[in-house]
């Protein structure tokens, strides 16, 4: 049998690694710009044309490279940043394993042109697919410039798989907000398509934080600070009063490297514990400094999870520190008066003794007689006012018990005129729950509701037990989905417009749709400084603002760039948003009405993104359960 196992051709094995460390142009973006950072560059430019499909370039005023290192740069492997094993215990900087330039060489074509600050002349490299087409000295600025074009054209499954223009913006923006904040020091300009997205000046991290996510976050951020052996902590997080609901800002750093964390994350969250509510979340950016040799970020090619070798302890130190900044900022938790060990206070007791300005008499009662004669400070007069009270007591009592007489006789009970309401006070619509009212002749006793979540309905086989909150997005969706076919989606004009301010990943995404978004009946309109007013909604929402950002959620995380598909997503989203909440109680009519709006629908088991939404227990398990 001939040999089997074959070496791989270079072209191969960087298109391979190009998997795992080119995923998409925010990856791109990524490496880049912290190659420039290592090079020591002070100012960054960004150039990104069709959100990275066509172009991606980043310009710096780093150290540069000579004409071999130029070369050499884009074999695999090769770097500047290590020379042994050892150093990956001293790493200081952001690269280190000489993969990033090899694997987007392998997947775009690429033009570099660089020049050291000494020299007097540069160099350009141009790489087709990893082939190297030509090199030659260049007039340059000092620095470099790296043009990467047309992304994944020779892997084409790849790019047919990248996600409409709107996602891979927003992941863009993403991936330059986590850069700009780890590097304050350095300048940064971010342009898409000519239009300039962001300018960002060095300054502190606070202002970096303001100027990337708007100046309202200047108020609602206290510091942390502690300094230990082991770790220094450093950074802000918000008061508890600012929390968010969804589009939490929570960024993680440790010796100016982006990190996810989880078990840090839930450091932070015990620390608000009792203070927010269960879906909201506060905003934080801590930045841990350590030992290099007490971590490790070799562990993905991406190196954004790191493990640390002290993680209990700084779990503890992360903890006091946050709980020490909100005590300090009053937004802490108060004292519970209730518990055992709460400080005790005096019951206010006067001395018997004392004289006070009113003299009671305690033989008088308003009920059974007339009032008496009351001095205040040693003078008295009559009170004609309580001296009617008997009387008006009276007549009040015979009213009432003329009323009941008359019911005995074909008139008003007095049970029946305690079930009108007043003249004062609201009065219910006909249809004032979430869902119509069931039919007189259908049965409103058969369903229960259970944890404020599901609803039980005995159906000819068993139990069917329904998840509300599905059911209703069910139902929505298709409601929204006949409307937006038919033309039929009416708009309303709000009587106050609501303002929303959203992150420039998430305004860049709502700029691209906001045609579809005016289809779907809202009247949007932009103010600057990522700000919309939203000045008409669809007819059927009661609540614009959370629709918008949900549209929005759902739009970044799409796929497919079909219309109908973002019009699915927007649906789906206006669903999710005002459909019955968790927890929510239901009147029997409301859940009789839901359940009977679901199975009229071809499709109710499942919503439209595959989630189960209605469980049978057929009477053979419930047999078998008591067995």
């Amino acid at each position: 049998m001939s040999d089997i196992i074959r070496l791989l051709p270079d072209s191969v094995a960087n298109q391979i690694a190009a998997g795992e460390v080119i995923q998409r142009p925010a990856s791109v973006v990524k490496e880049l710009v912290e190659n420039a950072v290592d090079a020591g560059a002070k100012s960054i430019e960004i150039i990104v044309k069709d959100a990275g499909r066509t172009l991606i370039q980043v310009v710096d005023n780093g150290c540069g490279m000579s004409d071999t290192d130029a070369r050499l740069a884009f074999e695999r492997h090769a770097t500047s940043k290590i020379a042994a094993a050892a150093d990956l215990f001293s790493l200081r900087t952001m690269g280190f394993r000489g993969e990033a330039l090899a694997s987007i060489a392998a997947v775009a074509r690429v033009d570099l042109r660089t020049m050291l600050h000494d020299a007097e002349i540069g160099t350009r490299i141009v790489i087709n697919g990893s082939q190297v087409e030509s090199q030659e000295p260049e007039a340059c600025m000092p620095g470099s410039n790296l043009m990467v074009k047309n992304l994944f054209f020779n892997v084409p499954a790849r790019r047919k798989f990248l996600k409409k223009d709107s996602v891979e913006l927003a992941n863009i923006m993403r991936e330059f907000e986590r850069l700009a904040l780890v590097n304050p020091d350095v300048e940064f300009t971010l342009t898409h398509n000519d239009t300039v997205l962001h300018k960002l000046l060095r300054g502190s991290v606070k202002q970096r934080i303001v100027d990337l996510f708007g100046k309202a976050l200047d108020k609602q951020l206290i510091p942390v600070d502690t300094a230990t052996s082991i770790v220094k902590i450093s950074g802000f997080v918000s008061l508890p009063q600012y929390a968010r609901r969804r589009n939490a800002l929570q960024y993680l750093t440790v010796n100016g490297r982006n990190m996810r964390h989880p078990y840090f994350h839930k450091a932070i969250m015990q620390c608000y514990d009792n203070l927010l509510p269960a879906d909201e979340q506060p905003n934080y950016f801590l930045d841990f400094k350590v030992d290099p040799s007490t971590i490790d970020v070799n562990i993905h090619p991406t190196k954004s999870e790191i493990k640390f070798e002290d993680e209990p302890a700084i779990w503890q130190i992360l903890v006091a520190a946050v709980k020490e900044s909100l005590g300090r900022y009053n937004a802490a938790e108060g004292i519970d008066f209730d518990r055992e060990d709460a400080p005790e206070i005096p019951v206010f007791a006067p001395d018997a003794t004392a004289r006070h300005s009113v003299e009671l008499d305690a033989s008088y009662n308003p009920f059974t007689q007339a009032p008496q004669q009351m001095s205040f400070g040693g003078g008295g007069r009559r009170n004609d006012a309580l001296k009617r009270a008997g009387s008006d007591w009276d007549k009040l009592y015979e009213d009432f018990n003329s009323q009941a007489v008359g019911s005995e006789r074909g008139g008003v009970s007095a049970s029946a005129l305690n079930a009108m309401p007043a003249d004062d006070e609201p009065q219910e619509a006909e249809s004032g729950g979430l869902f119509d009212a069931a039919d007189d002749s259908a049965s409103i006793f058969n369903c229960i509701q259970v944890k404020g979540r599901y609803i039980l309905s005995p159906s000819k086989s068993g139990v069917m037990v329904i998840d509300q909150h599905r059911a209703h997005v069910r139902v929505l969706f298709d409601r929204f989905m006949e409307q937006v076919s038919t033309g039929r989606f009416s708009s309303q004009r709000l009587l106050f417009p609501e303002v929303v301010r959203l992150s420039p990943a998430q305004n860049a995404v709502l700029e691209i749709i906001a045609d579809t978004v005016g289809a779907l009946g809202f009247d949007i309109a932009y103010l600057g400084d990522n700000s919309w007013s939203i000045n008409g909604a669809p007819a059927v929402d009661n609540s614009p603002l959370e629709t918008l950002l949900k549209i929005i959620e759902e739009e970044t995380e799409g796929g497919e760039d079909a219309e109908d598909a973002m019009r699915r997503r927007a649906a789906l989203a206006m669903a999710r948003a005002q459909a019955v909440k968790y927890g929510q109680s239901l009147a029997p009519e409301e859940m009789e009405s839901l359940i009977s709006d679901l199975f009229k629908l071809p499709t109710p088991n499942y919503t439209p993104d595959g989630q189960l939404v209605v469980s049978l227990v057929s009477t053979e398990e419930l047999a078998r359960m008591f067995a």
